[in-house]
């Protein structure tokens, strides 16, 4: 968990589920226009945290120092 790798690949991974959210929410028919933006934040904050929390309870089940569960 305190390597460089680790947290490289927590970010990586943080950053994707950011994007995959923004972009499910702007695929949603109304829910741009209809949220404002400190309730998109809360929805995009939200998984962005537990795939940050994830990947630091994944520290030791797969490559040393990865934030993966398989090696």
């Amino acid at each position: 968990m305190f390597t460089k790798r680790f947290w490289l690949d927590t970010t990586e991974r943080a950053v994707k589920t950011f994007a995959e959210v923004a972009i499910s929410l702007i695929l949603i028919e109304g829910t741009v226009v209809d949220l404002n933006f400190e309730a998109a934040l809360s929805l995009l904050a939200t998984p962005v945290v537990l795939s940050i929390l994830a990947s630091v309870a994944s520290v030791g089940k797969g490559s040393v120092g990865s934030a993966s569960l398989v090696d």
